[in-house]
């Protein structure tokens, strides 16, 4: 078996962006949206959390450290999720100017094993596809972008169109990563802000991507999702049978089921047959090692847990570091 590994999900945090929007109104409305939606009791636990989260977050010793104990040879470092989509224009340039230049300067420390994913302001679509260009020619291998592209504009909004269209046409990987959940204060209990809600917010996207048509109007559109793409991969006969049945979900000449198959996801999905019906629903082509570094939610040891998992060895193989390589045109060493 191979032991070339990559980890596509582990996050950075950019102290510089907090200064950035330290003084912003916008800043304090989504702390406190955040704080309700999540609810008092995951607001402290979170809290507590923070000192030691953070140094992971932003120690390229301790990342390094970590990456060796749990057998990881290559990351893909990505910023922390928050889109900061209440940004005006300057602002929402600023913020991302800072933290695609801080992850690439992270990942510049040990360039043979980090790789860098930037962002954009997709709630600024021309300036989006301004900062994916810019992003591309830095070398970054891919940018993250939301659920949503702010209040209001989901992601097959017509907008967008010049976005996704650039995106496919410089082959750069689109990650998407929730961050919370429009369900609001019917998640603020129990963590369910964070355990139904980015898997539903995922859902959704995908959903909309798919009989929005997007993956139609750009095949070399190159999607990863988050957390094994949310609840789509186990439930996509649904979408079949509405995509069968109506006229209003017969939106594409694919059927959806189709369509996701050429999404790329993680493996993160926290069981063993959870694994195995994605391995079965999507393919092991298209799904990657993925940690969520350094959170709770996240695997200390997902190279161990693919392994038990009881996927083919060339399963294994193929979600450990092939794919991966494949997608994110990583040289294996």
């Amino acid at each position: 078996m191979s032991s070339f590994t990559i980890d596509t999900h582990a996050h950075l945090a950019v102290p510089a962006v907090e200064g950035l929007i330290a003084s912003a109104p916008g800043a304090d409305h989504q702390r406190l949206s955040d704080a309700v939606a999540m609810g008092a009791a995951s607001a402290d636990v979170n809290r507590a959390n923070m000192p030691g989260v953070w140094q992971k977050l932003t120690s390229i010793e301790e990342r390094l450290e970590w990456m060796d104990r749990s057998r990881i040879d290559v990351q893909l470092v990505s910023p922390l999720p928050s889109p900061h989509d209440w940004a005006d224009e300057d602002l929402a340039a600023s913020i991302v100017s800072t933290t695609n230049a801080a992850v690439a300067e992270h990942c510049a420390l040990a360039p043979e094993r980090l790789y860098g994913i930037g962002t954009v302001a997709l709630q600024h679509p021309s300036l989006a596809v301004e900062q994916l260009v810019v992003a591309h020619d830095a070398g970054l291998r891919g940018i993250q972008i939301s659920t949503t592209a702010g209040p209001g504009r989901e992601l097959d909004h017509s907008d967008l169109e010049p976005f996704w269209a650039t995106a496919a046409e410089l082959g750069m990987v689109v990650m998407i990563h929730p961050w919370g959940c429009s369900l609001g204060e019917r998640l603020s209990d129990y963590y369910l802000f964070n355990t139904v809600g980015n898997p539903v917010e995922t859902t959704l996207a995908l959903s909309r991507i798919i009989f929005g048509g997007i993956l139609e109007r750009h095949p070399k559109l190159l999607l990863w999702a988050a957390h094994g793409g949310g609840y789509l991969g186990a439930y996509l006969g649904r979408s079949d049978h509405a995509w069968e049945q109506r006229p209003d979900a017969h939106t594409t000449t694919t059927r959806p089921s189709t369509q996701f198959r050429s999404v790329h996801v993680d493996a993160l999905v926290y069981s063993d047959m959870q694994l195995r019906h994605l391995v079965e629903s999507l393919g092991a082509d298209q799904i990657m090692l993925g940690s969520d570094y350094p959170f709770d939610m996240g695997l200390e040891d997902p190279v161990g847990r693919l392994e038990m998992a009881g996927v083919p060895a060339d399963a294994i193989e193929a979600i450990r570091g092939t794919n991966a390589a494949a997608l994110f045109s990583i040289d294996r060493h």
